[in-house]
């Protein structure tokens, strides 16, 4: 019954079938151990950053922020490639498949609002030290962070909505290790003008809105640095950046490189493709609690007591 049950095959009229990385059969295995270990220690991190954190400071609201966006980015393809990679289980539904191009899409969206905010929080607590406990307070980051999950839900809800009004071809096969809009847009037998027009806009305004906001951000700190002569101010205010600087960069540069080449770059190898996109929900997971917890003093400070109290 197992086996009628997970064995789906392409013909299915509900179900789509995941491939894992085509090409790279033979390597799932050991593939499946890195994913493994690196979505471990990614929520391991998160969870204690998560659970260590009582200092209700702005800039700690938002690594918890951070957190949570990490754990669910990376809990929405995981689990599903590791049940590709170890037991062949390939099948998903539509609706599942519609499901998680929603939450892996909103979360992303979302994380890069929160990074969107650090940059605005960090060219307070430099330009406006002394009305930072006023114009960042606990409920401006709330409503800030509410903000933001409210454009993700508007901008990504529209794609599993359109996808879901397309007639799917008999070929269901899908040659990705989770449902990602560029790879599902496929599939539709009907014209996919709209849904891939909305993708490319949606790609263009949230990652290069958010850049530009976090150029101007770093642009006014740096205008400010240069007007100060003391090399103790500069040094300070780079220790106050650095994190974010960090954290920033991992998650921007994979994100663009996989999307150019994923939109621009026909001539590469589709597992090469699958790889730059998971670098991207993997490696950056997993580093930003152990940035955080090693460059925020604070927080480094928490976790070291209460792993000492445990």
């Amino acid at each position: 019954k197992a086996g009628v049950t997970f064995n789906l095959t392409p013909s299915d009229p509900s179900t789509f079938i995941l491939m894992g990385i085509p090409g790279l059969e033979a390597a799932h295995i050991w593939i499946s151990i890195l994913f493994s270990t690196s979505y471990i220690i990614s929520l391991l991190g998160n969870f204690i950053v998560l659970f260590v954190q009582t200092l209700h400071k702005p800039m700690y609201l938002l690594v918890c922020l951070l957190a949570l966006t990490d754990i669910s980015m990376s809990t929405s393809i995981i689990p599903k490639a590791l049940c590709i990679f170890w037991f062949n289980l390939k099948g998903i539904t539509v609706v599942g498949c519609l499901t998680q191009m929603f939450f892996l899409h909103a979360a992303s969206v979302m994380h890069s609002a929160v990074l969107v905010t650090m940059a605005f929080d960090r060219y307070v607590a430099i330009c406006n030290p002394l009305r930072y406990a006023t114009i960042l307070t606990n409920a401006r980051i709330a409503k800030l962070g509410l903000l933001g999950l409210i454009r993700a839900v508007l901008f990504i809800l529209p794609m599993p909505l359109l996808l879901s009004r397309q007639p799917f071809c008999a070929n269901r096969i899908i040659p990705h290790m989770y449902c990602e809009h560029i790879a599902v847009a496929k599939m539709p037998c009907g014209d996919t003008t709209v849904n891939r027009t909305y993708g490319l806009v949606i790609a263009f305004v949230v990652i290069w809105l958010d850049l530009m906001l976090i150029a101007l951000s770093y642009g006014l700190i740096i205008r400010d640095i240069l007007r100060v002569s003391s090399k103790v101010v500069h040094q300070k205010a780079l220790n106050t950046c650095t994190s974010h600087i960090c954290v920033m960069l991992m998650s921007y540069t994979p994100c663009l490189f996989s999307y150019l080449t994923q939109r621009f770059g026909q001539g590469i190898a589709p597992h090469l493709h699958i790889i730059l996109a998971s670098f991207y929900f993997l490696v950056p997971r997993m580093l930003n609690p152990i940035i955080y917890g090693v460059k925020t003093k604070e927080l480094h400070e928490k976790v070291g007591k209460y792993m000492c109290r445990r």
